[in-house]
């Protein structure tokens, strides 16, 4: 029984999602894990590290869960944040560490300016392991440089406060310890002459049976020097819904049928039985935008991370939809020009 961690390597179908540089409340059920880590024992789960099944959830962070709990990524489904969810009924006790959103546009970012370029970074030592990395296009434009260097500095405080406190906590309870990580790697969606579209892979453990899997993404605005959210640059998540959801569920399920080898039920009505049936809003998922011709924004790109939309075991879905006029609509006025139908 998976119920905690989403693992693995990230299963790709052939019709594949943008890929990088592309020109173009209630009723709560304890869940324990019957699985060894790497020395062959049972993780230690102790009362403040309990996993929690809820209403409408499959172990995966979305706007339709959690809606009080802040400082969760809502892009990807990191079942380690569930380690922060006892925190949602109780009063607050100390921060737990989180993504780190991607944030609307407030203020021009400012910083050090790097001596741009791509970076990498990696670096293991007695209780981690972190790597980093972001490429050319995105160190070449140094506001956007710095952001993601302070964010990289952030991950990397939090994870070593997290493993030193991780690993003197196994030695208080007389389990073992392995060392956590964490890592991110950024590459290029689409380079157009006012934006860079970018998108990451993400990857943490912090004990337990699996390392947690997830998504990121950005769009930086080139001419204000300021990152935003794909979804912002739309009128609402629910007009691109409207939009784009019903196709976005007829291929979700096709892939699901292939993936199952039987057909997706039809709904039952019971929330907890249909969670891995039911179609998947369009802001719950890692949204890119790309581009096939390079000028503009002619295609989105749709990534839903391991148990928002099936079990672990089914991995990651990944579509591409070209724009539309219909989708077209739906995009703001002030950041339409940036976008062209392609029917």
């Amino acid at each position: 029984r998976h119920f905690i961690a989403a693992g693995g390597k990230f299963l790709r179908s052939q019709r594949g999602t943008l890929r990088p540089a592309q020109p173009a409340e209630e009723g709560i059920e304890a869940r324990l894990v019957d699985e060894v880590d790497g020395d062959g024992v049972l993780p230690a789960i102790r009362l403040d590290k309990v996993f929690l099944y809820a209403h409408k959830i499959a172990l995966a962070v979305s706007r339709r869960v959690w809606k009080g709990c802040t400082g969760m990524r809502l892009k990807f489904s990191l079942a380690l944040a569930f380690l922060a969810l006892p925190a949602c009924w109780q009063q607050p006790a100390e921060p737990q560490p989180s993504a780190t959103p991607t944030p609307t546009p407030t203020a021009a970012v400012t910083g050090d300016v790097p001596g741009g370029g791509a970076r990498q970074v990696s670096e293991e030592t007695d209780t981690f392991l972190f790597e980093y990395s972001y490429p050319k296009e995105a160190g070449d434009l140094p506001e956007l440089a710095v952001w993601l260097d302070q964010r990289l500095a952030r991950t990397r405080a939090e994870l070593a406060a997290e493993s030193a406190r991780g690993r003197q906590e196994a030695r208080d309870d007389g389990f073992p310890y392995n060392k956590y990580s964490s890592m991110a790697a950024w590459e290029v969606v689409a380079d157009l002459p006012g934006w860079l579209s970018l998108s990451a892979e993400l990857s943490s453990y912090s004990g337990g049976a699996h390392p947690n899997y997830g998504y990121d993404t950005v769009v930086w605005d080139k001419t204000r020097k300021l990152p935003l959210e794909p979804i912002d640059l739309f009128t609402s998540a629910q007009a691109l819904d409207a939009a784009l959801g019903g196709q976005l569920c007829e291929a979700l399920n096709a892939e699901r049928e292939e993936r199952r080898g039987e057909p997706v039920p039809e709904p039952t009505g019971d929330e907890i039985d249909d969670i891995f049936n039911a179609c998947v809003k369009v802001d719950e998922t890692n949204l890119l935008l790309g581009s096939r011709g390079g000028t503009h924004f002619d295609r989105i790109g749709i990534q839903i991370a391991p148990y928002l939309a099936g079990s672990y075991a089914e991995g990651s879905y990944e579509f591409t939809f070209d724009m539309t006029s219909e989708l077209l609509a739906t995009v703001k006025p002030e950041y339409r020009a940036a976008f062209k139908a392609r029917n």
